[in-house]
């Protein structure tokens, strides 16, 4: 049994008869009253996100979790098939347990958060951030620079992002995963 002050972002834990990874948490200690722990909490079986806030002290059900490296295979409409990288198994998972699906590229290497006790996966972590080819933007407008302007780009994986008004069709750039953000502009 752990407590709130062993929350991290990553643990996964029982809560309501289901399994949750907490995505955000903030301690936070009022001048007047308790301390309490403010959480948002994804379940790996849903997806669905919720809120919940932990008085201090309270005790939580840790989840034993194991991490192994998964290769992206391709996917078959909501099916996406992963490949062990140490035994070459393959594994199956639904597109709700998937954090960023339309940022995956093939041949990418994710970690797959698998439960211990009965080899079940849970949830897919994507890296921090992913370079993706720009395969699709209209032109940018010469002089509409004055503010931070963006338009919509298609990436080689289908998703869409706000990039500026620089970024071309070709061009490789880097999203951030957690937001599906644009950062930069890779030179190649």
């Amino acid at each position: 049994m752990a407590n709130t002050s062993d929350i991290r972002k990553g643990l996964c834990i029982k809560y309501n008869n289901d399994t949750y990874k907490i995505i955000e948490f903030q301690h936070v200690k009022p001048g007047k009253g308790p301390a309490f722990v403010r959480t948002k909490l994804k379940s790996l079986t849903s997806g669905k996100v919720i809120d919940n806030t932990f008085s201090a002290g309270h005790k939580i059900d840790e989840v034993r979790v194991e991490t192994r490296k998964y290769q992206y295979l391709y996917n078959e409409g909501e099916t996406y098939h992963f490949m062990n990288n140490s035994d070459y198994t393959q594994i199956q998972l639904q597109k709700e347990i998937l954090d960023a699906p339309d940022l995956m590229k093939e041949g990418e290497t994710l970690t797959v958060i698998v439960r211990s006790e009965d080899e079940i996966p849970l949830a897919v972590e994507m890296p921090a951030s992913v370079i993706l080819e720009v395969t699709h933007t209209e032109p940018g407008v010469k002089g509409n620079t004055a503010t931070n302007a963006t338009k919509p780009a298609t990436v080689e994986t289908g998703a869409r992002v706000n990039v500026p008004l620089f970024i071309n069709e070709g061009d490789k750039i880097k999203i951030e995963t957690d937001k599906g953000t644009y950062q930069e502009r890779i030179k190649s």
